[in-house]
C-alpha cells in the first residue's frame, strides 16, 4: 500500500506544504535522525510533520518523527492513513505528564500550547501548565535523549506592553505584563518557558533555541474563533465581512508555511538561548486591512467590508499614548538566511482554497 504524503493529502494541501521542503534549511542534518514534536495535532506541527514526511518521500531522508498528541482520535482525523507509515509514530499523552518514553530523539520541538483566547478565559490553569510543567517535561526528555537541539516555540505575547517609540519590537524589548491577571496565563507562561529553557541550557549544557512567532495564519478550521480565521471563513461562505470594531490593532502576520520553515531554521541554525522573531514585513497590517485584503483577494465574489458602528469607518489615528503595536522585527532571523515568501494576499488565497475543501467534505 502506498502511504506517500502526495497520495494522501489533497493536491492543494500537498503543494502548500511541499513549499516548505524547498526552502533554505540544512536538510541533510535531519537525515537518518529522529524528530520529537509536541502538539502533533496542532496547526503548525501538522505542517512541520508533513514537510518532514515529504522530504522522506522525495529525497529518502529517512527522518523518523515522533508526534506527541493529547488525543489519538483527533490525530487520526488529522493524519489519517499517514499514521500507517513506519516513519511516523504517535505518543499519546498530556505534555503536562512526565514523558516516560524509551526512544530517544536527536531534535525536539515543543509546540504544544493552548493559544486561543477561549482557553485563557476558560482554562487558564491548563494554559499556563502546558507552558510551565509541559516545557519542563519536554526539556527533561530532551536532556535524557542528549538531543542535538531543542526548540521552544514561544510567542510575541512575551513582549507585553512596550513603550519604546520604535514602531516595532526587537528581541531585546520587554514590556509590562500584569502578573496577577489570570488572562495573562499564556503570555506569562511563555516568558517562564523561555527562562526555563535557558536554565536547562546553562545547567545541563543543552542546545536550546527559542522562536517568537508573529500571528500565524493559514487554512485553519472553518469554525476557528481567531479573528483572521473568521475573515477567511466569511470568504469561504461567500459572506460579507462585518467588523464590530474599528479594526485598528496593528499586527505582524506570517503564513503557516513560512513560519514552519522558520521554526526548522531556528532549530538547526539558531544560537543557543537566543530568541528569534518570526514575521513577514509584507504582512504587517491592521485587522481592518486584513479584512479588506480578504475581500479584495476575490473580486469575483463581490464581497464587501462594513462596520457595525458607522463611526468606525474612519481610518483610526494611533494614539501617542498607546503601547507599540505587535510588529516584530525579524532581522535577526533574516541573518540566518530565512526570508518570508508568502505575502498576505497569496496567503489568504491559499487559505481560502484549502478551507473550501473542508466545507465541501
Amino acid at each position: 500500500m502506498d502511504y506517500s504524503v502526495k497520495n494522501h493529502l489533497h493536491p492543494y494541501v500537498y503543494e502548500d506544504i511541499k513549499t516548505i521542503t524547498d526552502t533554505n534549511i540544512d536538510w541533510p542534518r535531519l537525515k537518518d535522525k529522529t524528530v520529537f514534536i509536541t502538539g502533533g495535532s496542532g496547526f503548525i506541527a501538522f505542517y512541520i510533520v508533513c514537510a518532514l514526511l515529504i522530504r522522506n518521500d522525495l529525497y529518502g531522508s529517512n527522518t523518523k518523527i515522533i508526534a506527541l498528541v493529547r488525543s489519538r482520535e483527533n490525530a487520526e482525523k488529522k493524519y489519517g492513513e499517514l499514521l500507517k507509515r513506519n516513519d511516523l509514530e504517535l505518543l499519546v499523552q498530556d505534555v503536562c505528564s512526565p514523558i516516560q518514553y524509551d526512544k530517544k530523539a536527536d531534535f525536539v520541538i515543543h509546540s504544544a500550547s493552548q493559544a486561543s483566547a477561549y482557553y485563557f478565559e476558560n482554562d487558564p490553569v491548563g494554559t499556563i501548565d502546558a507552558n510551565l510543567t509541559g516545557t519542563a517535561n519536554v526539556l527533561d526528555y530532551a536532556k535524557n535523549s542528549n538531543a542535538e537541539s531543542t526548540l521552544i516555540v514561544s510567542s510575541l505575547k512575551v513582549y507585553g506592553s512596550v513603550y519604546n517609540k520604535k514602531g516595532k519590537l526587537t528581541e531585546q524589548d520587554i514590556g509590562y505584563i500584569d502578573i496577577d491577571n489570570y488572562k495573562n496565563c499564556y503570555a506569562q507562561g511563555k516568558r517562564a518557558a523561555e527562562t526555563l529553557g535557558c536554565c536547562y541550557a546553562e545547567q545541563y549544557s543543552m542546545n536550546v533555541t527559542i522562536a517568537r512567532p508573529a500571528y500565524i495564519y493559514g487554512p485553519a478550521k472553518i469554525d476557528d474563533d481567531r479573528v483572521w480565521a473568521q475573515f477567511i471563513a466569511n470568504v469561504v461562505r461567500k459572506q460579507n465581512i462585518l467588523l464590530k470594531s474599528n479594526g485598528a490593532s496593528l499586527r505582524s502576520f506570517c503564513y503557516v508555511t513560512d513560519t514552519a520553515a522558520a521554526l526548522l531554521k531556528i532549530l538547526l541554525d539558531g544560537k543557543c538561548s537566543t530568541p528569534y522573531n518570526i514575521a513577514n514585513p509584507k504582512s504587517d497590517v491592521t485587522i481592518r486591512e486584513f479584512a479588506k485584503a480578504a475581500v479584495e483577494a476575490f473580486p469575483e465574489l463581490n464581497l464587501s467590508l462594513s462596520f457595525a458602528n458607522p463611526d468606525d469607518e474612519k481610518e483610526p489615528v494611533p494614539s501617542p499614548m498607546s503601547p507599540e503595536p505587535e510588529i516584530l522585527d525579524a532581522s535577526r532571523l533574516n541573518e540566518l538566511g530565512w526570508t518570508a515568501s508568502v505575502d498576505l494576499t497569496e496567503g489568504i488565497k491559499r487559505s481560502v482554497r484549502i478551507v473550501n475543501l473542508q466545507k465541501n467534505d
